[in-house]
Formats: structure tokens, sequence, C-alpha cells
């Protein structure tokens, strides 16, 4: 059975599965971290998405399971490198891509309940900001 993460962010909730099959590695090193709290914002470059931002901070992880083409409520971690870390939370048509180019993430959570409330959480990061967002254990 897969571990199931509780996602709260702005007024949505979302529950996910934990893709540890194809990205166990990822999945380890971000369950190492939880309750992980943070701000997620609407992405600049790749399309349909918002996204948060973590500097030059290290998972320690290399790619596994990486894709450039998510589909939405497909949760990527982007290990760093080209562009900064960061976990990419896409809610319609999106190409992962920076300033630098095109990029592929490690898809490790797939969202199993809310999805219907996913479009909202996007327009409302993108007309309305910055919305706090918690990941925790199911």
């Amino acid at each position: 059975m897969s571990r199931i993460l509780n996602i709260v962010a702005g007024p949505y909730r979302f529950r996910a599965r934990m893709e540890e099959e194809a990205a166990p590695k990822t999945c380890a090193a971000f369950l190492e971290r939880l309750p992980f709290r943070n701000k997620i914002i609407h992405v600049r470059w790749s399309g349909e998405s918002a996204w948060i931002p973590l500097g030059d901070f290290a998972f320690g992880v290399g790619f596994e399971n990486a894709t450039s083409y998510p589909a939405p409520g497909q949760i990527l971690l982007y290990p760093g490198g080209y562009s900064e870390t960061e976990i990419l939370f896409p809610y319609g048509s999106c190409c992962f891509a920076s300033k630098m180019g095109q990029l592929a993430g490690n898809h490790f959570l797939t969202v199993v309940e809310g999805q219907e409330h996913l479009r909202d959480l996007g327009v409302m990061c993108l007309w309305e900001g910055a919305q706090d967002i918690v990941l925790e254990d199911g």
C-alpha cells in the first residue's frame, strides 16, 4: 500500500500518493522533512502550474522518474542543477522550464483526492499571490 500525504494549500485540501516504487530516493528524502511548510506561487515559465521555490536547498538526490511534461496533479521535485531546487505543482498544461530552458523533475507525488481544486489553487496563486502550503503524513 502506498503512503499518502495530506496537503493543505491556501483553502484547498488534497491527498497525494507517494510514488515510492518509481522515485524511492526522492520520497525518502522528502519524508525526512515532514511536515513540510512553505509558500506556493504561480510559475513563470512552465505554463499552468504553481511552484515552491527552494533556492539552493539540497535534498541530496539525483534524477529518478523524471519528466518535463507532468499531468495535472503529478507533483515534481527538481533537485537542482541548472536551476534552483523547487517543487512543481501542475494544475493544467505544463512543460517544466526555467530561464535556462526545459527541465525535468522527479515525479514523486500524485494527487489522488482533491483534483477538482487543482485549477482553483493555480488560478488563486496567479491572481492573488503566494499561498501557504503544508505537506504532512496522512
